[in-house]
C-alpha cells in the first residue's frame, strides 16, 4: 500500500515531475488510441486503460517510475478473445487476469522474473514487434480488417485486398507517420514526433478531403460510467486459460519493465510483489470503465525516466492528462485517421527491435541464439504465452545439458601439485583415487554410473567428494547402484570429504551407510587411503610392509 515515503517523494521535485508527466502523456495519447483499436475495443478502450490503470498502477505498484497502460503485446493476446468471446470476454478476462496477479503478489511470486533468460525476453519482444506491424497491415493499406486471430493470416488476406482494390491515402499516411517517427527520433530523441505526425495527417486528411483516410469515429466525451457488462457465468469456465494467459503476459511484461527503469537509474529497486498488486488492482477496476487489460509499458516508462521523473506524482500527472484529454478533446480525437495510428504502431514495431542486443545474443553461444530464434517464432505462430513457455523450456533444457557436462569423474592429483607417481604406486596397489567434480544431479548421474562402474583390475575406490557441488535424489540413488555393484564385484568403495549439505540425500536413500567402512567415516582422502591400505592388508592383497607404511605424506596445503 502507499507509503508516507510515497507521499514525501512526491512533494521533492514536483515541477520535474509534473513536466515528465506531461511529456509522456503526448508520447502515450497516440499508442492508447492505437493499441485500442487494435484490441478491437476502439479507441475509447485504450484511452479509458490509460486513465484508469496508469493511475491505480502508480499509485499501488511496486515501482516509483512505472508508466501502465495498454501495450501492444497486450492487445496481440487480446484479438482472439474478441474474436471468439466478443468485447464482454474481454473485460471478464482483465478482472479475471488482475484477481490472478493480487494472488501472485499475495504468494510472492515477484522475485521469479530473474529466472526467466535473456534469449527469451529478447526473442519474445522480437516475436511481439513482428506481431504488431502485420496487425496494422490492414489499417495501414486501408482496407476491413480480414477475419481471423492469426496476424499471419489476418495481414495476407490485407494485402490480397489491397490489390484488388488499392488504396494509396491510407497507404501514404500511414508510411509518412512511421517515417517521420523513425527519422525525428533519430535527429531530436527529446520531441514527440508522434503526436506531431498524426496531428499533421489529421489536418492534410481535413484539408484536402482525402478519400480514404478513414478516421477514428466517435468517441464519447468522457470516462464511461462504472459497468459491469461481462460474460454470462456460464462462459466462465472457458475464459479462465485466456485469463491466466493475460494474467502470466501482465506480470512478466510489467516487471521486466520495472526493471528496465530500475537500470536507467541509480540507486533504485522496485518491489516485485507490490507491482504485481498495483497491476492486479488496474485490471480489476479498468475493465469496469471498459478499459482492456494493462501492464507496464516499457516505452513510455522509459520516457518517464528520461525526461527527468523522481516519483510515482509523474505517472499519476500522465494519467491526468489522458483524462484532460478525454473529457475536453474527444471530437478533435475522433477525427485522427486510422492510418495514420497504424503508422505511429508501425514505427513503435521497429524501434522494439533492438538490432545490436539481437545481433550479440545470437553471438554469444548456439543455445542462445537457438533459444531466441524458437521464442520468436513461437511468439509469431502460435501465442506469447506459449512462445515463453517453449523459450523457458528449451533454455532449461539447454542448461541441464551445459552443467550436466561439467560433472567429472576423473582420477586426480591428491593435491594442487605433482603427484602421478603416488598415483600410479596407488594404482599398483589396486587402489584408485576419484575425484566428482561438479554437480551429481539427474542431468549427469547416469553417465556417472557408467563411467565408475567400468573399472578393472582394482580392489579399492576412494570417492573424493568435497568437490560436488550438488547431490538430488536421482544422483544420490545412481552413485548406490554403482556402489551396489562394484561391491557385488568384490571392490571396496570408501568416500572422503562428504559435506554436511549433502549428507542428507545420500542418507535418505542409504548410501552414505554403504560408503562407511567398519562404521568410520573419513575427512580428509589420505585418512581414507590408509584405510584402503589396511583393508587390502588384511586380505593379503597387499604385503604387510606396504600397508604398515605411513599413509600418503600431508602436503602442505592438503585438500579433501
Amino acid at each position: 500500500m502507499p507509503t508516507r515515503a510515497d507521499l514525501a517523494e512526491m512533494r521533492r521535485h514536483p515541477r520535474r515531475d509534473l513536466l515528465a508527466g506531461l511529456t509522456v502523456a503526448v508520447v502515450a495519447l497516440p499508442l492508447a488510441l492505437g493499441f485500442g483499436v487494435s484490441s478491437g475495443l476502439g479507441a475509447e478502450a485504450g484511452l479509458a486503460t490509460a486513465v484508469v490503470a496508469g493511475a491505480l498502477a502508480a499509485v499501488f505498484g511496486g515501482s516509483n517510475l512505472q508508466v501502465s497502460g495498454p501495450t501492444g503485446a497486450m492487445t496481440v493476446v487480446l484479438v482472439p478473445i474478441v474474436a471468439d468471446y466478443g468485447p464482454g470476454g474481454v473485460l471478464t478476462v482483465g478482472l479475471m487476469a488482475g484477481v490472478i496477479l493480487v494472488l501472485l503478489a499475495l504468494l510472492r511470486a515477484g522475485g521469479s522474473m530473474r529466472y526467466v533468460p535473456a534469449p527469451v525476453v529478447e526473442g519474445f519482444t522480437l516475436g511481439i514487434a513482428c506481431v504488431i506491424g502485420l496487425q496494422q497491415i490492414p489499417n495501414a493499406l486501408g482496407v476491413p480488417a480480414p477475419e481471423g486471430d492469426r496476424v499471419l493470416v489476418v495481414a495476407w488476406r490485407a494485402a490480397g485486398e489491397f490489390v484488388r482494390a488499392p488504396n494509396w491515402t491510407a497507404a501514404a499516411l500511414a508510411l509518412a507517420v512511421a517515417a517521420v517517427m523513425l527519422v525525428g527520433a533519430r535527429w531530436k530523441p527529446t520531441v514527440p514526433f508522434s503526436v506531431l505526425a498524426v496531428i499533421g495527417a489529421t489536418v492534410v486528411a481535413q484539408i484536402a478531403g482525402l478519400d480514404g483516410a478513414r478516421p477514428i469515429g466517435d468517441l464519447p466525451p468522457g470516462l464511461p460510467a462504472p459497468s459491469l457488462a461481462f460474460v454470462d457465468t456460464a462462459a466462465l469456465g472457458s475464459l479462465v486459460a485466456p485469463a491466466l494467459a493475460v494474467a502470466a503476459l501482465a506480470a512478466l511484461e510489467s516487471l521486466l519493465s520495472a526493471s528496465v527503469a530500475d537500470g536507467m537509474t541509480v540507486g533504485r529497486r522496485h518491489d516485485p510483489d507490490r507491482e504485481l498488486f498495483g497491476q492486479g488492482l488496474a485490471n480489476i477496476v479498468s475493465p469496469m470503465f471498459g478499459g482492456v487489460p494493462a501492464t507496464g509499458a516499457i516505452a513510455r516508462t522509459a520516457v518517464n525516466v528520461r525526461t527527468g521523473a523522481t516519483s510515482r506524482l509523474a505517472s499519476l500527472t500522465h494519467a491526468a492528462v489522458l483524462a484532460a484529454i478525454v473529457f475536453a478533446a474527444a471530437p478533435l480525437v475522433s477525427r485522427i485517421p486510422l492510418a495514420a495510428l497504424a503508422g505511429v504502431l508501425l514505427a513503435t514495431a521497429v524501434r522494439m527491435v533492438e538490432v545490436g542486443s539481437l545481433r550479440a545474443m545470437t553471438r554469444a553461444t548456439r543455445s542462445d541464439a537457438v533459444i531466441l530464434v524458437l521464442t520468436a517464432a513461437a511468439t509469431l505462430v502460435l501465442d506469447l504465452v506459449q512462445a515463453v513457455i517453449i523459450g523457458l523450456a528449451v533454455a532449461g533444457v539447454l542448461a541441464l545439458g551445459a552443467v550436466a557436462r561439467q560433472a567429472r569423474l576423473a582420477p586426480l592429483p591428491l593435491d594442487r601439485g605433482d603427484h602421478t607417481d603416488e598415483e600410479h604406486e596407488l594404482l599398483a596397489e589396486h587402489i584408485v583415487a576419484y575425484r566428482i567434480d561438479g554437480p551429481l544431479f539427474f542431468a549427469a548421474a547416469h553417465r556417472f554410473l557408467l563411467e565408475l562402474t567400468e573399472l578393472a583390475d582394482v580392489r579399492v575406490v576412494v570417492l573424493r567428494m568435497s568437490y560436488v557441488s550438488v547431490v538430488d535424489a536421482t544422483g544420490a540413488l545412481v552413485l548406490k547402484d554403482a556402489v551396489t555393484k562394484l561391491r557385488r564385484r568384490g571392490i571396496l568403495v570408501l568416500a572422503s570429504g562428504i559435506r554436511p549439505a549433502h549428507r542428507r540425500a545420500l542418507d535418505s536413500v542409504g548410501v552414505l551407510e554403504l560408503l562407511r567402512h567398519e562404521g568410520r567415516e573419513y575427512a580428509t582422502t589420505p585418512e581414507a587411503i590408509g584405510a584402503a591400505r589396511a583393508h587390502l592388508e588384511r586380505d593379503g592383497v597387499l604385503p604387510v610392509a606396504a600397508a604398515s607404511r605411513a599413509t600418503v605424506p600431508a602436503p602442505t596445503r592438503e585438500t579433501p
